[in-house]
């Protein structure tokens, strides 16, 4: 047998990541693309486990190590549970990316107070609670990753002002988390989307008829285009990059 040569030595070898909402669009995209490049992946899913299964049926048709864990990212034990059942499945944790996500929209005045408590458990107190919990495993070399969103630079079109209230919130997170992690070794860093071909905002939807004239690039982002960036910043390679904001928006805000 042929010894191997450090060109074929995967970036993410040996590494054990957890993908928070992994089951489908960007979340599936990062799970796949972690896996290709060596990482043993955990990720937790909710309301769709014919997604999950397919997401981890792909991954072990490429020959990766995947396990599929149902967690409502909005209730605090089951995310805790999580990363625990994680580490005792890998032995460890390297990389977390906080990629659990909702949305709705409507003018302020409209808003349902239950929306926004809806998007406060899941897009910041989850991410609270998956951060908090990962890194008691972490070591130096460890890599946090958070799916914000462009809107925390240009919201476009009105109606999200709930959501773009979330998801600033981790945007300021990650960046004070820097500094509590750094000397420890651990980067924190965001990916913020712009509109991307999702679930919850298709390529053919009504929002994207109002967004791609403002694109500067013509047209929506693709998931596996952010798990190309998420792959990065969890690499050896994005080890002096933390409390970075990394706009993936093709222009939009430009």
């Amino acid at each position: 047998m042929n010894a191997v040569t450090s060109s074929q030595i995967l970036p993410l070898a040996g590494k054990t990541a957890l993908v928070t909402g992994g089951s489908r669009s960007i979340g599936a995209a990062i799970v796949k693309r972690l896996a290709a490049d060596g990482a043993k992946v955990a990720f937790t899913y909710n309301g769709s486990p014919k997604l999950a299964e397919e997401t981890a049926a792909a991954v072990e048709a490429l020959g990766g190590q995947v396990l599929a864990i149902q967690a409502n990212s909005a209730v605090p034990e089951a995310v805790r549970a999580a990363v625990t059942k994680t580490v005792e499945t890998f032995g460890g944790l390297d990389i977390l990316v906080n990629n659990a996500g909702i949305a709705s929209a409507s003018p302020i005045e409209e808003t349902r107070f239950e929306d926004y408590e809806a998007m406060l458990a899941v897009n910041v107190t989850g991410v609270f609670v998956a951060t908090q919990e990962a890194v008691r495993h972490m070591k130096a070399g460890g890599r946090i990753v958070h799916i914000g969103s462009s809107v925390t630079k240009y919201a476009g079109f009105p109606g999200i002002a709930a959501y773009s209230l979330t998801k600033g919130a981790v945007a300021g997170f990650n960046r004070s988390l820097a500094h509590d992690l750094g000397p420890r070794g651990i980067t924190v860093n965001s990916v913020h989307p712009g509109p991307v071909d999702t679930n919850m905002n298709p390529a053919d939807g009504e929002i994207a008829q109002f967004m791609v004239p403002r694109i500067a690039v013509g047209r929506y982002g693709q998931p596996p285009e952010i798990a190309g960036l998420v792959a990065f910043l969890a690499s050896p390679e994005a080890s002096y990059i933390t409390g970075a904001d990394i706009l993936a928006d093709g222009g939009l805000t430009s």
